[in-house]
Order: C-alpha cells, then sequence, then structure tokens
C-alpha cells in the first residue's frame, strides 16, 4: 500500500456535495482507502473569469500504480460530469495527484510531485493542514514551510 495525496476541486454544481461525494466514491474502490481528509477551502479561480472554487486535499492509501490511480481518478470525474474542453475552466470535479509517496515521476501523461502545486494557495493550505510534515521530494522542504511561503489571501476555510 502506497500513501498518496490528492487535490480536490469544483465550481459548478453542488460543489460541496459533489466533492464529498468523490471522496465516498473513492473509498469504495478496491484497493483506494480515504485515510484523511483536510476542510473545504473557498478559493479564487486560476485562468479564465468563472465562479470561486471549492478545494481540499485527501491522504488516500493505495494499492494501483500511479498510472493505474490516475485513470481512475479520470474515471471518478467523468462519473461526476467532468467535461474537459479549455485549459483552467470550470469543473464540476477535479482530481489531481499531488504527491505519492516520495516518489519524482515525470512522464508525458502524469508528473509527480504535481508540477505546479507549490505555488498553488488552494492546495498548500489544505495540504498542510493534513500533511504539513510531509516533504516535497523535489525541494525537500516541508509541505508546513511550502505553504508559508506562498499568498494564502485568495484561501478561505469553509466553516
Amino acid at each position: 500500500m502506497n500513501k498518496v495525496v490528492i487535490a480536490l476541486g469544483s465550481n459548478l454544481g453542488d460543489s460541496r456535495q459533489t466533492l464529498e461525494d468523490a471522496l465516498i466514491a473513492l473509498n469504495q474502490i478496491p484497493g483506494i482507502k480515504v485515510l484523511k481528509t483536510s476542510g473545504w477551502y473557498q478559493t479564487k479561480p486560476v485562468g479564465p473569469p468563472q465562479a470561486d472554487y471549492l478545494n481540499g486535499c485527501a491522504i488516500l492509501e493505495v494499492q494501483q500504480t500511479p498510472e493505474e490511480l490516475l485513470s481512475l481518478l479520470q474515471a471518478t470525474e467523468l462519473q461526476f460530469g467532468r467535461v474537459r474542453g479549455e485549459k483552467w475552466a470550470a469543473r464540476t470535479l477535479d482530481l489531481d495527484i499531488i504527491l505519492y509517496e516520495d516518489l519524482i515521476l515525470d512522464h508525458p501523461l502524469l508528473k509527480i510531485p504535481h508540477p505546479l502545486f507549490t505555488e498553488r494557495a488552494f492546495v498548500l493550505v489544505p495540504l498542510a493542514e493534513i500533511a504539513g510534515d510531509w516533504v516535497d521530494p523535489r525541494s525537500e522542504n516541508a509541505i508546513a514551510k511550502l505553504a508559508q511561503n506562498v499568498d494564502c489571501s485568495g484561501v478561505k476555510k469553509i466553516i
């Protein structure tokens, strides 16, 4: 079993319900167990003008390879109505692999750690909540330290 961090996001439909239902759906896939989840955060979008996002992170324990997990995450996105079109467009569900143990993978279809996560407060803030002591294998910095180095002004926890 491998410990993995995923980021979840949504800004179309009932985002909170979608994110919570997606975690339930992932937990029902053989070989995937949701171990811990962050709170939900309202965040400003990246890209074209659109509604704010609801974002969070989860720690999973998985038996799947990174490539197998990516396929399952993309299938889950489709299950929740994800349509891939314009880059950074609004979406019902976005699931990204952020960290997979301490693996560094540079494949055309999958890069681990996620190449932009160290610049994204909407990932680092919820991630620091549940895995602040995890270390980014590229920079060798703890997640909590990385979160201190980004502008978090557009990230608001939803109570």
